[in-house]
């Protein structure tokens, strides 16, 4: 039971990731006749794209879950960066409904580059705290694989599969420091 628990909360650290790179091969088939727009590869990557957003929201809790919180300035800075993680998360859910729905409003202007920047502070920020843990629960490339991940999304939009396999190839660690977060405690929960 214990294994399928741990099989379960380490699943969506993987599985976001992909959906992300399934979305972004896609947006590229998509986008062969020269116009990115509603159809079946649109329709089906969006509706990937959601899913692994949603998980990113599961990521993101399972990212705090592991931070030790053995100070109050670190409780803090790990919930801030939570909750700027999961509202920047919120505002890539709005945007994808909003491009597979015609009747959702727009994400209001203010947000449109706030909330992709506060989804990745918050990670970046969660995923150093990991780093610099004692003991060190992740390694010191695992934040620079997804900062790279972001800058590759943010430079081209056709380079999301890479910057998807980025940010598998970063969180994959986090597949393996619950043992080290908790050591001998059963893993449950997220």
């Amino acid at each position: 039971m214990t294994s399928r628990l741990t099989g379960g909360r380490r699943a969506p650290v993987l599985v976001a990731p992909l959906l992300l790179a399934l979305y972004g091969l896609l947006r590229l088939v998509d986008g062969l006749d020269g116009d990115h727009g509603p159809g079946l590869a649109w329709n089906l990557g969006h509706t990937l794209f959601f899913f692994g957003f949603l998980l990113f929201g599961v990521v993101t809790f399972r990212l705090r879950e592991l931070v030790p919180g053995t100070t109050p300035r670190g409780r803090f800075t790990a919930n801030a960066a939570t909750a700027a993680g999961l509202s920047g998360i919120a505002c890539f859910l709005w945007v994808i409904l909003g491009d597979l729905f015609a009747d959702v409003a727009p994400l209001p202007e203010p947000l449109e580059m706030t909330g992709p920047l506060a989804f990745q502070l918050g990670w970046l920020t969660l995923l150093v705290m990991l780093v610099t843990a004692t003991p060190r629960l992740l390694p010191v490339w695992s934040p620079l694989f997804v900062l790279a991940g972001f800058v590759l999304f943010a430079a081209d939009l056709d380079l999301l599969p890479v910057g998807a396999v980025l940010l598998m190839a970063g969180l994959a660690p986090v597949t393996r420091a619950s043992g080290a977060a908790h050591p001998g405690t059963p893993s449950t929960g997220v």
